[in-house]
């Protein structure tokens, strides 16, 4: 059952069954009081008929009270009437408290019906009981019945009617405050985008004045020197080579990624293909021009896996290759990469640093980042000192999306190495 201003909130979120109960709980207490009184107004059997059939199309009356409340309304007050009408032409005797049904329905037309429909419905019926009461008194055989005394029963129910108009008033109240808090809520959360759209730009209009004109500046100056490399010995000369190539290339990532950050849909492309792993044997090659040990056991890259797979597996690699060079330089890494229909492995083992050499602190921002891209493709990173003294990155990135991303959420907590230290940290 959906929530309407006609319904109450209570009774759309409650269950069919426990709806069915309610319903017939009010019908019940309608009709129950008439029953229990009819025995000391007139227990004949004419009697007892009458009421039983109005009963009955009181009941199917209530039962429709919430989805056609001026019908209900019509058929209770029909049925009344004419069951009145009928016991007074009979001289048999009806419970006052038959007039409780009446009551339920005033109550739902005032509560579910629109108020001008219900007013007229309230003002008919009035007159169909001023008719009925005319009728009474000259079917009536010897004294009066149906005077007075049955308005002084009725005078008071259009006060229903009253409580059931007070508490659609009350319904749409709170259905309008419910409408307020959503929009309010909608346009917290547009101003919260377009805050979060303002950093963007100016985290990328910071990166491009620092890193990217940094960047620049690093590939002229490369350029610069491999024009006079005619000076320069030959280790000189691949050097440079490898600097200019690392500092285009970071500048073609890096433009990119404020491509990205500027805007503000996400649907412009790249520049440039994202890496792949079919791209570590070139990202090995530039390690080792730089100076580093590299060995690399890598199967033939499974060009199925999902872009954001080969791309996380590349980052990795990347990363720890950096690592490397920072924290232990001159230190043999070895890399193994399998990858099949299920996914990629990872495994990067780091020797330790030279005698002598002091570590620069890192702020393990890298590996953080790294573990939050590969939690969020379902898999797991784990990074720490190995029991041999070297220093050990595993990763594991499946092909298919995690099915609940709660999971996903989960393995992004904090998790010790197996050495019991934080992972996360950076050597």
């Amino acid at each position: 059952m959906t929530a309407t201003p006609d319904t109450p909130a209570l009774l759309a979120a409650a269950r069919p069954g426990s709806v069915a109960a309610l319903e017939i709980a009010v019908v019940a207490a309608a009709l129950a009081p008439a029953f229990l009184d009819q025995a000391t107004t007139d227990s004949s059997a004419a009697g007892w008929l009458a009421l039983a059939g109005y009963g009955l199309a009181a009941a199917l009356g209530l039962a429709v009270r919430r989805r056609r409340p001026l019908a209900a309304l019509a058929a209770v007050l029909l049925a009344l009437v004419v069951t009145e009408v009928a016991c007074a032409w009979a001289e048999v005797g009806l419970t006052p408290l038959a007039v409780l049904p009446l009551a339920f329905a005033l109550y739902a037309a005032g509560a579910h019906a629109p108020p001008r429909h219900s007013a007229l419905a309230l003002a008919g019926g009035a007159a169909l009981v001023a008719v009925a009461v005319v009728v009474n008194h000259a079917t009536a055989a010897d004294d009066w019945r149906g005077g007075s005394d049955v308005l002084a029963v009725l005078a008071p129910l259009p006060a229903a009617w009253a409580l059931g108009l007070a508490a659609r008033g009350r319904r749409e109240e709170l259905a309008a405050a419910e409408r307020r808090a959503a929009d309010a809520q909608r346009e917290q959360a547009l101003r919260a985008e377009r805050a979060a759209a303002a950093e963007r730009v100016r985290i990328a209009r910071d990166m491009h004045d620092v890193a990217a004109h940094s960047l620049t500046l690093l590939v002229l100056h490369a350029e610069t020197l491999r024009a006079r490399s005619g000076e320069l010995p030959d280790w000189a000369r691949e050097g440079i080579d490898a600097v200019a190539s690392a500092g285009r290339q970071a500048t073609t990532e890096m433009r990119d990624m404020l491509g990205v950050l500027r805007d503000q849909t996400g649907e412009a492309a790249p520049r440039s293909p994202a890496p792949r792993l079919a791209d570590v044997p070139r990202l090995v090659a530039a390690a080792e021009r730089a100076g580093g040990r590299v060995r690399l056991e890598m199967g033939e890259p499974a060009a199925a896996l999902p872009r954001p797979v080969q791309l996380a597996a590349y980052r990795l690699i990347q990363e720890s290759l950096t690592n490397a060079r920072r924290h232990a330089p001159g230190a043999e890494v070895e890399i193994r990469v399998g990858a099949d229909a299920r996914g990629a492995r990872v495994r990067v083992d780091c020797g330790p640093p030279p005698p002598g050499h002091t570590p620069s602190p890192g702020s393990g921002v890298g590996l953080t980042g790294l573990r939050e891209r590969i939690a969020a493709l379902g898999g797991d990173l784990t990074a720490g000192p190995a029991p041999d003294g070297r220093f050990a990155v595993t990763a594991t990135i499946p092909a298919a999306a995690p099915a609940d991303p709660s999971a996903a959420a989960s393995a992004v907590s904090p998790a010790t190495s197996p050495a019991g230290g934080p992972v996360g940290a950076e050597r």
